[in-house]
């Protein structure tokens, strides 16, 4: 220590301010190089159990349900599906846009987000076929990190559809590959739109771009109130459940996410309105956005009472059950029942973009404030 502090006085003892400039650059060197060695090696490695944790055994993931589970609707994004609390991240409101976004951390797995984004003269119709139309994505860009998109398979009876994404990453990360099984279920003008990671066996895994495993973004997409005052139920909000394990430690994710979130999610607003006004001037919709008018309808009021007729049944038996761990709710409250909504697609990709870049510019700019 003694070392190191004459070292610093000698430095400021320099007759010029360039030369201990110079001289506090070449002490500092070493230290940065440090950290940034450290910052990747963090990224790109994880310890074995982490695999267990998060599920990278491909072959284990489940597939899409054939029929929607009797659960709540949008039970994680109302707090109604008993897990962790919910933290506040942000409120944003635009012009004819409202946002909002939580986030909770499960003890053993990586931080769920949920929103709610509410935009002002748009159908449910229309916001459904925008989010799921991939070739809009790319053509548009708003979703700027989208390179690649293929249809690997589809069910023209259902809807479900299994596809391909390469998503773009810094200079520092290997882009990423995301294999996604997705399906639309319907009850009147409220969708449940389910995307999740999905083994497949006809894509090999490769080193480069690195595939996720782990990935799951549920939205409810429905009609609501405009904030005009006249009552009438032309805004449309999107409720969003999402978590994804990207191969990067969770702490440096939650990081990027509250520093670039808002950025990602402002883009969505003006795709949005230059979609609409693609379809009011007749322009063919993409094969994706067709298959998005498939699905399956069911009544969510049904399944409602199913759930709480069960729930009243359970309790006048006195029926004590053991706490179940937060995963066990996840294909109850998500597959449909519990589906909620891509507010700024979170989805598979805008969240990655808000950690990547977030964190790089949190990284990279400490000294502006």
């Amino acid at each position: 220590m003694s070392a190191l502090l004459d070292l610093l006085m000698g430095i400021f003892r320099q007759q010029t301010l360039g030369g201990a400039a110079l001289e506090l650059a070449a002490l500092a060197a070493p230290l940065w190089v440090a950290a940034l060695v450290g910052l990747l090696i963090g990224w790109a490695w994880r310890p074995r159990w982490a695999g267990v944790v998060v599920g990278d055994n491909a072959h284990q993931a489940a597939q899409l349900p054939a029929h929607p589970p009797p659960a709540r609707a949008t039970a994680a994004a109302e707090e109604k599906d008993g897990g962790p609390s919910w933290i506040h991240m942000m409120e944003r409101t635009l012009p004819t846009m409202r946002y909002q976004a939580w986030r909770r951390d499960p003890p053993n797995g990586p931080p769920q987000y949920r929103s709610s984004t509410i935009f002002e003269d748009a159908s449910p119709e229309v916001v459904r076929d925008f989010f799921w139309d991939d070739e809009f994505r790319i053509k548009n860009s708003w979703d700027d990190m989208l390179l690649q998109h293929e249809t690997l398979e589809e069910c023209t009876k259902t809807g479900t559809m299994v596809v391909r994404w390469v998503r773009k990453f810094p200079f520092f990360c290997s882009d990423r590959e995301y294999i996604i099984g997705r399906r639309i279920w319907a009850s009147g003008k409220t969708f449940y739109c389910v995307t999740k990671g999905v083994p497949c066996s006809s894509v090999p895994r490769q080193n480069k771009p690195r595939r996720v495993d782990l990935y799951y973004s549920s939205w409810c997409i429905r009609p609501v109130e405009s904030r005009k005052g006249d009552g009438a139920m032309t805004a449309c909000e999107v409720l969003l459940f999402h978590h994804e394990d990207m191969g990067i430690p969770w702490e440096i994710a939650k990081l990027g996410v509250r520093q670039g979130m808002w950025g990602c999610v402002k883009r969505i607003e003006p795709g949005l309105r230059a979609y609409q006004v693609a379809r009011t001037v007749g322009e063919p919709i993409s094969k994706c956005a067709a298959m998005a008018h498939v699905t399956t309808k069911f009544n969510a009021d049904e399944l409602n009472t199913e759930d709480n007729t069960k729930a009243s049944s359970s309790n006048n038996n006195m029926e004590i059950e053991k706490p179940k761990h937060w995963a066990n709710n996840i294909p109850k409250v998500l597959m449909i029942g519990g589906a909620v909504a891509l507010a700024c697609t979170f989805d598979g990709g805008l969240l990655t973009k808000a950690v990547i870049f977030g964190t790089a510019r949190r990284f990279a700019g400490p000294g502006r404030r």
